[in-house]
């Protein structure tokens, strides 16, 4: 059941980047975003679904439940993916902050009552975000074309290798009873969802194309996680040397546009 539920995930992965690739034509501006309109109707495809259903459940979801409930959730899930955390701080040799993510698992497994308390937290244990795709660009891998994955959303084509080896590794897929599964699954999402509904209207207000808005964020946020948030500055564009090298031979002094930090 474990590999039939990779397999379904692994040919949505390949549809998806061979309908990218065909899609190659609808160019952008942005040399991150090479199928801009591939990506624009998954994005609305993306929006939709969740105006339709993910968010109304979601808003429903944070209306019923009391907020220490709320958070005991959020705190069990976040819990499981430690473990993982854990081992991406590890593959990408950062054995201090791993230990930490093992403590974590430990403490709020047991004096948490199996996470639903986030004690390790109140006891200064940092907590982590790492995944697989964090651990690829630590390693060098480039970042690729930014994509848009119907219900995952915003990814890297790097990410998107990572998103199937974190579906892969993810306990909660790996739970045998398919109902109990499923609850988990879509209970995590419903949660998930709910801690994003306050951001809503901040994106809404602030965002005068939405797509453009999230991308870049989505690219900058990738980008500083990488790096533990303190990523490196990119380097300059050909264009603004070329214009740097004419201006100091006229003899003005002139600062370098400072490029957008996109991952």
């Amino acid at each position: 059941m474990k590999a039939t539920f990779f397999s379904k995930f692994s040919k949505i992965v390949v549809a998806v980047a061979a309908a990218g690739l065909l899609g190659g034509c609808a160019t952008s501006g942005n040399p991150k975003d090479p199928i801009e309109g591939f990506n624009r109707a998954m994005f609305g495809f993306n929006e939709g679904l969740d105006k339709v259903i993910i968010k109304p459940v979601a808003t429903g979801y944070e209306a019923v439940l009391p907020s220490p409930i709320q958070t005991g959730v959020a705190n069990f899930f976040s819990n499981i993916a430690d473990l993982m955390v854990g081992v991406n701080n590890l593959l990408q040799g950062k054995p201090v902050q791993a230990a930490s993510d093992a403590g974590r698992v430990l403490v709020n497994t047991t004096v948490g009552f199996l996470g639903l308390i986030d004690v390790a937290s109140s006891m200064g244990m940092e907590k982590h975000v790492e995944d697989i795709g964090q651990t690829f660009g630590r390693w060098g891998m480039t970042d690729g074309a930014y994509v848009v994955l119907p219900f995952f959303g915003p990814r890297t084509a790097r990410d998107t290798l990572g998103l199937a080896f974190d579906v892969y590794t993810d306990p909660v897929t790996h739970v045998d009873h398919i109902p109990t599964r499923n609850v988990l699954l879509a209970t995590r999402l419903v949660s998930d969802r709910a801690e994003l509904l306050k951001a809503d209207k901040i994106i809404e207000e602030a965002a005068l194309d939405k797509y453009s808005y999230v991308r870049d964020a989505y690219l900058q946020r990738r980008r500083s996680l990488i790096y533990d948030g303190n990523p490196p500055r990119e380097q300059d564009s050909a264009a603004e040397l070329e214009s740097d090298k004419k201006m100091a031979e006229a003899g003005e002094s002139a600062q370098p546009t400072q490029t957008a930090m996109r991952q």
